[in-house]
């Protein structure tokens, strides 16, 4: 009877321990999964390479404002580098060219940019929207190395007003050193109705603004002749 016991005792104590092994298993194998789908999920990183060249890249859509009759978005090489680039440039002053990426809805959200103005008369350079809901509604901020400025605006039902700073008002943004005809990055970072903008890693103003409230598509701008480059697109989700 004593080594049935024992044998007895034996079994539950193994049978325990292989189904404390399984679970602990089961828990570590679902750690993984919880956080592929976690809202990092959601960020992205352009660098544009893996797109073909000459044609606009496969889940964005392009978009104009204002008078003109199109828009001229493509991926080109630009010394052996891939970039994203607006090539129209014999639109009227008030036209505006957007392109966003659909994969995406977001409310609050990173955005970073490398860009580069390469031509125009009329404006050169561009910037980000987001909260875009269609070609008539959205915010922009954009850098101009024609006028060495950067300007936070709202385009509503197809009107674009520059939005006052806070603690500096209806400013027209603000001046920047000069951007030159090369390389600038352009940072955004948008928190509910508060929007932080940065100029090669410097925050340099913040706006307020409650316009447009929900989620909307983010994507990058353009206004008028400007031939522009953006490269390194980054997006990131917040909560």
């Amino acid at each position: 009877m004593k080594i049935l016991s024992i044998i007895t005792i034996g079994i539950f104590l193994l049978f325990s321990y292989i189904q404390t092994d399984v679970f602990d298993i089961i828990i570590r194998n679902e750690k993984p999964s919880k956080e592929v789908n976690s809202d990092l999920s959601k960020d992205k990183t352009f660098t544009f390479e893996n797109y073909e060249s000459g044609k606009i890249p496969s889940g964005w859509s392009q978009y104009f404002t204002g008078k003109g009759k199109s828009t001229d978005w493509k991926i080109m090489d630009d010394h052996g580098n891939k970039v994203l680039a607006q090539l129209s440039s014999n639109q009227p002053n008030y036209h505006f060219n957007e392109i966003v990426y659909d994969g995406l809805k977001v409310k609050n959200v990173l955005l970073n940019v490398r860009l580069k103005g390469v031509n125009g008369e009329e404006d050169q350079g561009g910037g980000f929207v987001w909260r875009f809901t269609d070609a008539n509604n959205y915010y922009v901020v954009r850098a101009n190395p024609l006028e060495d400025n950067v300007v936070l605006y709202k385009v509503e039902n197809g009107k674009r007003t520059d939005l006052p700073l806070i603690g500096k008002g209806k400013t027209y943004g603000v001046k920047v050193p000069k951007l030159g005809s090369g390389w600038n990055s352009l940072g955004l970072k948008v928190i509910d109705d508060v929007f932080t903008v940065y100029l090669n890693d410097k925050q340099i103003f913040q706006v307020k603004d409650q316009t447009f409230t929900g989620e909307g598509k983010v994507g990058l701008w353009t206004k008028a002749d400007a031939v522009s480059y953006f490269d390194d697109f980054q997006i990131k989700s917040m909560k």
